[in-house]
């Protein structure tokens, strides 16, 4: 089983060697002369005095690299990046911070001042272009109420990526107690022109969510975060700080749609979910796979995802049972941290197949594609048939490793850990289900 293992991966490393960002922003801004086009949206960069720029997020650096060839070499830019690693090459102007992701940190919170300080200094000379990609909600962060400090705002972090919320509902919270999140950016910077260019790992329609949406308006309302405190029980979970600041005054409301900060303001996506799968299922067709794609599980459980894309995968191999067979899947599954071990939601949902694929002729690979699984040092997992078998050999239980949020672990034993390092891009995370026929199992051929 191990030549599906090895499928498996191949078709992941070849969809992520077809996502070339600095590429793909040369393709997106088209420039005349001095004019920049960006979809609709014509620019004239000798209207400005000025171009600044906000690279948020684990493609900042991507992003930077495309922006830079993207404009004439005598207009130059200055601003500020928060990514999760240092630059391979730094650009003049820009200032780096390396922030927290999961959980933000000193750069994060300092990253954050920065940003508001110099969008505020920002006037309608200005042009200032957003780089936004997943990862950003941490890498750059501050407190709305001045007396949150970055402990208290850590320790909300934490309850709400440990709580078992949906994604949406997680960013309504951030969005609502942040100085940087829900449409402030894009206020902060209030008589600005404001072009935003997004490599998105959210749903389409549900842009303003990416990095909890600094620069779109917020469809989420103070009333909306206070449903979702009491359905997790989130309210004896934070800092005293934060009830002290509910109680002293009443909360401002995030940025509405009719907030003038947004009439001069432009969003385009750079990489999204089509970005994704196109090059992904064309992998798994050149190595012979009848294929089909399912973005039915985002925000689902992996428990309920795994069954779910299982069964897919079932139905696809008795309708093609001579041939071999991918489903390929993207988006963010739900894993609730309910242990101290090492991993996150792409070697959970690994996990959580294990045992339902004992004995079969199948193997399913779950990674991000930014290269980060969780607090692990990988991107994700894969397992097959004998999984389990090769696991009770080496005294390892896939349900406590589950239980105890410890999948890294478990398959870094076994050799079967993906592990790329980041890879300075972010879209979604990708799911690869392979069936194959039992005539072509013993076959050498991959």
């Amino acid at each position: 089983m191990a030549d599906l293992k090895q499928l498996a991966r191949r078709i992941f490393h070849e969809t992520l060697a077809a996502i070339d960002i600095p590429l793909t922003m040369q393709r997106k801004l088209v420039r005349e002369g001095s004019v920049l086009r960006c979809d609709e949206t014509a620019i004239d960069l000798l209207q400005f005095e000025k171009i600044r720029v906000v690279a948020i997020g684990k493609a900042a650096h991507a992003m930077l690299d495309g922006l830079r060839t993207s404009l004439p070499r005598d207009f130059s830019f200055a601003g500020i990046a928060s990514a999760p690693v240092s630059p391979k090459n730094a650009h003049a102007g820009i200032r780096y911070f390396i922030g927290g992701h999961p959980i933000p940190n000193e750069d994060s919170w300092n990253a954050a001042k920065d940003i508001l300080e110099m969008l505020s200094a920002c006037n309608s000379q200005t042009l200032v272009f957003f780089l936004l990609s997943g990862g950003g909600s941490a890498l750059v962060e501050l407190s709305l109420d001045p007396l949150l400090n970055l402990a208290d705002m850590q320790q909300i972090h934490r309850v709400l990526i440990g709580c078992g919320a949906p994604i949406e509902a997680i960013n309504t919270v951030r969005k609502h107690i942040s100085a940087v999140k829900g449409g402030r950016l894009a206020t902060a910077a209030n008589r600005a022109t404001k072009i935003t260019l997004a490599v998105s790992d959210v749903p389409a329609g549900k842009e303003w969510a990416l990095a909890s949406g600094p620069t779109l308006p917020d469809p989420t309302t103070w009333s909306n975060m206070e449903k979702i405190l009491d359905e997790y029980a989130l309210r004896n979970k934070f800092p005293e700080a934060f009830h002290r600041w509910v109680m002293r005054e009443a909360i401002p409301e995030t940025p509405k749609a009719d907030d003038p900060a947004f009439k001069n303001g432009h969003f385009s996506i750079l990489l999204g979910l089509d970005n994704l799968f196109h090059p992904a299922h064309g992998a798994a067709e050149g190595t012979g796979c009848i294929t089909c794609c399912d973005n039915a599980t985002d925000d689902w459980s992996v428990e309920r995802a795994a069954e779910y894309l299982l069964a897919q995968l079932e139905e696809l191999h008795r309708n093609n049972p001579t041939r071999r067979v991918a489903v390929i899947a993207d988006g963010e599954v739900s894993s609730p941290i309910t242990g101290n071990g090492i991993g996150g939601r792409n070697a959970a949902f690994v996990l959580s197949c294990v045992e339902k694929i004992a004995g079969k002729h199948i193997a399913v690979l779950s990674a991000g594609t930014d290269g980060i699984d969780g607090n692990s040092p990988a991107a994700g997992a894969v397992a097959d048939g004998e999984t389990l078998a090769r696991a009770h050999t080496a005294g390892l239980n896939q349900r406590d490793a589950l239980q105890r949020s410890d999948a890294y672990t478990f398959f870094n034993r076994l050799d079967d850990a993906v592990i790329t390092g980041p890879t300075g891009n972010n879209l979604r995370d990708l799911r690869v289900l392979i069936a194959a026929p039992d005539a072509e199992f013993s076959s050498a051929e991959i």
